[in-house]
């Protein structure tokens, strides 16, 4: 069997998994915002968020950066001096700092100091789809 490319649907996988978890996880914030009063319920929704962030979005994140950089390495290190690997590299950087500050706002949620509204959350949803549209185009097209 051929090494690259089961490095490479790993690479998919762990990156699939991890977009869900980042569409998913700020829907959660919407619905958890929104029965804020009803303890029960948020009850509920503490624990859908812990389980996503920690069990699939985390892990997820982190085996998407593992893979990615063996892929780097079993493509040659000079790879990294092309531009459309710099882009997605910076992109995937801006998707590592969106998945935490997630867990910011989970923890915010969960200890009861969240200031945002449920239209706020449903705004920053839309920043992973961006971030996705771009590093599909950077990563299929390589225009640079």
């Amino acid at each position: 069997m051929n090494l690259y490319l089961i490095i490479k649907s790993l690479h998919l996988i762990a990156v699939i998994s991890w977009m869900a978890g980042l569409l998913y996880l700020p829907r959660i914030f919407v619905y958890h915002v929104e029965y804020f009063e009803k303890k029960e319920t948020t009850d509920i929704f503490e624990i859908m968020e812990n389980r996503l962030y920690n069990y699939i979005m985390r892990p997820a994140m982190l085996f998407s950066w593992l893979f990615g950089i063996i892929l780097i390495y079993l493509n040659g290190l000079e790879i990294l001096t092309s531009l459309w690997i710099q882009i997605k590299i910076i992109l995937v950087i801006f998707l590592t700092i969106y998945n935490e500050y997630l867990g910011k706002c989970k923890n915010q949620l969960k200890n009861r100091t969240n200031r945002k509204s449920a239209k706020y959350y449903r705004f920053i949803n839309e920043a992973p789809t961006l971030l996705l549209i771009f590093i599909v185009f950077v990563v299929v097209i390589k225009p640079l």
